[in-house]
């Protein structure tokens, strides 16, 4: 009877265990290489949906500019470049499909240049009581201005929190800020610290961009109601003018070029001084897809010409120090202004002429671009809001 020795039995056990680490060693590297190569298949997807995203926003502004130029300024999609790839005859690449939405960022209230009647009409506006609407506006101006005087009682002693802060005492450069706002943040945020319904709304009715007076041709009920003082009736006069529809339906849709024209819709009601009729920061919202899965979304906000929104520069005050300082890290834009460039290296050794010389110490000539980028969000960046919930069944 022929029996195994204990030797070939050991040595069966190390090749089976070796072989066991081996597989297993294996299906981690397939695992490993799949992940990686399916990261990699993305990023190259998203790099091309990106340059796609891209090209379409510069046709657009190229119809932007154009339509400006004709109308002398932009008002409305009305004027025709709600479309602006479909105007221009631009197609994207095959199998990409291209969709291009604006968002008209004038048409909301100024925050830098909001004020306590505003504020609280724009609350009362939400169905807010009185009291609550005077003390939200209180605390977002007392926020924003150092030398504010709120209508009653209110003394927020930030620097007694367990992150002590203070104040930036200058207008908001980002709604985020919302969640350091004593009473704010319990009106804007839910019990898990998530915008609620009111944080979006909001967003749709306030801008953080510099600009001075909302354009009427696409404010909304609330924006209407807060800073022109319109009633319902005189709200809907202005939807039917500007959709062309109602007693307006024979002429199309319309758009205001001037305060004159607002008050001959809505006659002597209102205050119509305090609305602008010109576009002055528009959002302009891209997605491109490949297929049903791949998707990239971009969002631009540009100002026109010169003469346009631009960010919030004012830095905010230290009181303590009684000078300016950034409280966000963000700069100004003294602080972005470039160095002037090295001159050329003069590779022939040839001693250069007065005039190459001074074409040198002049530095690239300045790119006449028709806009002003104020931001650029990509994908996830962009703020969406969800959906509302489903409605409840009987």
């Amino acid at each position: 009877m022929n029996r195994r020795s204990p030797k070939s039995g050991s040595i069966l056990v190390i090749v089976m265990v070796t072989l066991i680490f081996t597989a297993t060693a294996l299906v981690m590297f397939l695992e490993k290489a799949n992940n990686d190569l399916a990261v990699d298949a993305r990023v190259i997807v998203a790099n091309r949906l990106r340059r796609e995203a891209y090209s379409a926003v510069e046709v657009t502004l190229a119809t932007l500019v154009d339509f400006g130029l004709a109308d002398n300024g932009l008002h409305s999609t009305g004027e025709g470049w709600g479309d602006p790839l479909k105007w221009a005859g631009w197609t994207p690449d095959p199998g990409h499909t291209v969709e291009v939405s604006f968002q008209d960022e004038s048409a909301k209230i100024p925050l830098n240049h909001a004020d306590s009647a505003t504020l609280t009409n724009l609350f009362q506006a939400w169905k807010m009581t009185q009291t609550d609407s005077q003390h939200l506006a209180d605390v977002l101006l007392t926020w924003m201005q150092q030398n504010y005087i709120p209508t009653n009682t209110f003394n927020p002693d930030y620097e007694q929190g367990s992150l002590p802060y203070t104040p930036p005492y200058r207008a908001m450069r980002s709604q985020n800020e919302l969640a350091a706002i004593d009473y704010a943040k319990d009106v804007f945020y839910d019990k898990q610290g998530r915008p609620n319904d009111l944080w979006w709304r909001f967003w749709n009715d306030c801008s953080i961009y510099n600009f001075r007076s909302p354009n009427i041709n696409a404010a909304n009920s609330d924006v209407l109601a807060a800073v022109g003082q319109f009633g319902d009736d005189q709200q809907q006069t202005i939807g039917n003018y500007l959709a062309g529809t109602g007693n307006y339906s024979s002429l199309g849709p319309q758009w205001f070029t001037n305060s004159t024209a607002v008050r001959g819709v809505v006659g002597v009601v209102g205050n119509t001084g305090s609305f602008g009729t010109t576009i002055t920061a528009l959002r302009i919202l891209v997605t491109v897809r490949e297929g049903p899965h791949s998707q990239y979304r971009l969002s631009v906000v540009v100002s026109p010409g010169t003469s346009g929104a631009k960010t919030v520069q004012t830095t905010a005050t230290n009181v303590k120090a009684g000078a300016s300082t950034s409280a966000t890290g963000e700069t100004t834009a003294a602080d972005n202004t470039p160095g002037t460039p090295a001159p050329p290296i003069n590779q022939s050794h040839e001693t250069p002429t007065s005039a190459q010389a001074s074409a040198a110490a002049a530095g690239p000539a300045a790119l006449q671009y028709p806009f002003t980028i104020l931001e650029v969000l990509e994908n996830d960046q962009i703020p969406v809001q969800p959906p509302p919930p489903p409605a409840k069944s009987g």
